[in-house]
C-alpha cells in the first residue's frame, strides 16, 4: 500500500475512529513547532479560474470585444485602481485591499503552461517544470528539510485526500476532514511487533504519526473557539478550523484546503458569481477572525488556480488557459498590485503571456515567512520583488 492510499484511509475521516495497535507508541512522542512563527494558508481554486473576470481589466475596450457575451458592465465592477476591479462578489476583497492586507500579483504562470487540469495543478504542487516530474510537493520538500525531528502536524490539510504539495520523505503533514471526528484510539493488541520490513514500519509510522497528530489537533482546538460568524460552506467550515487551530497553538507551519467549481466552460457568468460569493465570505471570517485576535501578521493567505481561461469567450463561457491573478492576504505584505495590468492585444494564441513565475511567488514566500532559502529544495527563481 503506498502512502497516499495509506492517508486516504487513515488520515481522511468522515466519520468514526481509528483503532490503532500498542506497538504504534514504540516510535515515541514528538513536540510542537515554536510559538510564535508565521505560518502560509493555501487555498487552491481547482478548475481553473478565469482570472479576467475576477480582477477586471474593465477600461481596456478589447476586454469588451473578445468577451461580448460574459464581459461584466463598467458599473458592476468595484474599487476600481489602475484600470482594474473586483468582480462584484469580491466585496470584502476589496476591503481588504483597503485596509492594506491584499496584494494582488498580476499574470501570474510559467513557461510551457499545460492545459491538463491534473498536469498542470501537479506542476503547482511541485514546482518543477513543465517536463519535470517529482514525487514529493515542494512543501513536503520544505518540511523534510525544516523539521529537525518527525513533526506531524507541520502541515496539515483540509480535504478528502492526500495533497501532493505537502508530500515529502517523512510524514510531517496530515489530511483532516472534520477536527471534531478525527478521535484516535488505540486498542490492546500488544502482540504486534516492529519488524525488519522497512516499508511496512513505514506504514506503521504514518499510522502512528495520524494517532500523534489526532492528539495534538484535539488539544488546539480545546483552547480555541471561533469568534466571527462563517458561512455554512465547506470553504466556511475549512478556514473556521484553521483559524481555531492556529488560535489554539496548534504551530503548523502550512495550512491547505480548496475550492472546486471553476471549470467554466459554460453558465460561467452564474457560476463564478456563486463561487467568488462563497470564497469571499469565507475568507472576509477568516481574516476578520485574526484580525481580532491580532494574529493576521503573523498568517499570509494564498489564493491560486491551476491556470486561467482564454481570453475569448466560447459563448457562455470560457475554455482552459494561461496566466491568471494570485492574491496574497495578511503577512504583513505590501498592499499593492504587483505586475502589468493583462496585455489582451499581445496574446500567445489567444491565450495571456505569463509574466510572473509562480515560483518566485513560493521563494519569497520561504525567503521572507519561513525565512528559508527555496535553492535547498529546487526552487531557483528569483524572489518576487515588492510582496513583503
Amino acid at each position: 500500500m503506498n502512502r497516499r492510499n495509506f492517508l486516504t484511509l487513515t488520515g481522511t475521516f468522515t466519520g468514526g475512529t481509528l483503532l490503532l495497535p500498542n506497538f504504534l507508541h514504540a516510535f515515541g512522542s514528538q513536540t510542537n513547532l515554536v510559538i510564535g512563527e508565521q505560518c502560509l494558508v493555501f487555498i487552491q481554486l481547482n478548475g481553473g479560474n478565469d482570472g479576467l473576470n475576477t480582477f477586471i481589466p474593465y477600461e481596456n475596450p478589447l476586454y469588451y470585444d473578445l468577451r461580448s457575451k460574459i464581459a461584466l458592465d463598467k458599473n458592476e465592477v468595484i474599487s476600481s485602481n489602475k484600470g482594474m476591479a473586483f468582480h462584484p462578489a469580491l466585496k470584502d476583497f476589496a476591503t481588504m485591499q483597503q485596509n492594506g492586507d491584499l496584494t494582488i500579483i498580476q499574470n501570474v504562470g510559467y513557461p510551457e503552461p499545460n492545459r491538463s487540469h491534473f498536469r498542470s495543478q501537479e506542476i503547482w504542487q511541485t514546482a518543477t517544470a513543465s517536463n519535470a516530474y517529482l514525487n514529493n510537493g515542494w512543501l513536503g520538500r520544505y518540511l523534510d528539510l525544516q523539521c529537525t525531528e518527525h513533526q506531524p502536524t507541520a502541515g496539515v490539510n483540509f480535504d478528502n485526500i492526500d495533497n501532493l504539495s505537502l508530500k515529502g520523505n517523512e510524514p510531517n503533514s496530515i489530511t483532516v476532514k472534520d477536527p471534531n471526528r478525527f478521535k484516535i484510539k488505540n486498542n490492546s493488541d500488544d502482540t504486534v511487533k516492529l519488524s525488519d520490513n522497512p516499508q511496512l514500519d513505514f506504514v506503521r509510522k504514518v499510522a502512528y504519526s495520524v494517532a500523534e497528530g489526532s492528539d495534538d489537533i484535539q488539544k488546539a482546538l480545546a483552547k480555541s473557539t471561533s469568534e466571527t460568524s462563517y458561512p455554512k460552506t465547506g470553504l466556511g467550515k475549512n478556514l473556521e478550523w484553521i483559524a481555531r487551530l492556529i488560535k489554539g497553538n496548534l504551530n503548523s507551519k502550512v495550512y491547505y484546503t480548496s475550492q472546486n467549481g471553476y471549470d467554466t466552460h459554460d453558465n460561467q457568468i452564474k457560476i463564478q458569481q456563486r463561487n467568488l460569493t462563497e470564497l469571499n465570505d469565507a475568507i472576509f471570517s477568516f481574516y476578520s477572525e485574526l484580525k481580532k485576535a491580532q494574529l493576521l501578521q503573523n498568517v499570509t493567505l494564498v489564493v491560486f488556480s491551476e491556470f486561467g481561461r482564454r481570453v475569448k469567450d466560447n459563448g457562455s463561457g470560457t475554455d482552459h488557459g494561461t496566466a491568471a491573478p494570485m492574491f496574497i492576504i495578511g503577512g504583513g505584505n505590501k498592499e499593492s498590485i504587483i505586475g502589468n495590468n493583462p496585455n489582451l492585444a499581445d496574446l500567445d494564441n489567444g491565450d495571456l503571456k505569463y509574466e510572473v513565475d509562480f515560483r518566485s511567488v513560493y521563494a519569497s514566500l520561504l525567503q521572507h515567512k519561513m525565512n528559508f532559502d527555496a535553492t535547498k529544495i529546487g526552487i531557483t527563481n528569483t524572489t518576487l520583488n515588492g510582496l513583503f
